[in-house]
């Protein structure tokens, strides 16, 4: 579970980051789900967007996201959101 400081230097870090990812009209599958689990085990912070055609608004697609990959929402805005999960071998972000 991450702290208010810890989300907020990690909010501060993901609005230099570009959004990697889209979930469109085909929703989140198999596929994406672990596409996003191989960035967040590289990277540790990604953003995705959610396209105005997808099912599911920002909030419920960073929901599923989160639960299926075991990663925790950092925050959503708009129609984009930022996952994190620290790689326990190599971990790329200092959140001390």
């Amino acid at each position: 579970m991450l702290t208010s400081k810890q989300r907020a230097k990690l909010r501060g870090i993901a609005s230099t980051y570009e959004t990697i990812f889209q979930v469109g009209k085909n929703g989140i599958g198999e596929q994406m789900v672990q596409q996003v689990k191989d960035a967040l085990k590289k990277r540790e912070l990604v953003k995705i967007h959610v396209l105005e055609n997808a099912e599911y608004d920002a909030k419920e697609a960073a929901s599923i996201l989160a639960e299926e990959t075991k990663s925790e929402v950092v925050q959503v805005i708009g129609s984009r959101f930022v996952l994190y999960k620290r790689n326990p071998q190599d971990p790329v972000i200092d959140l001390k």
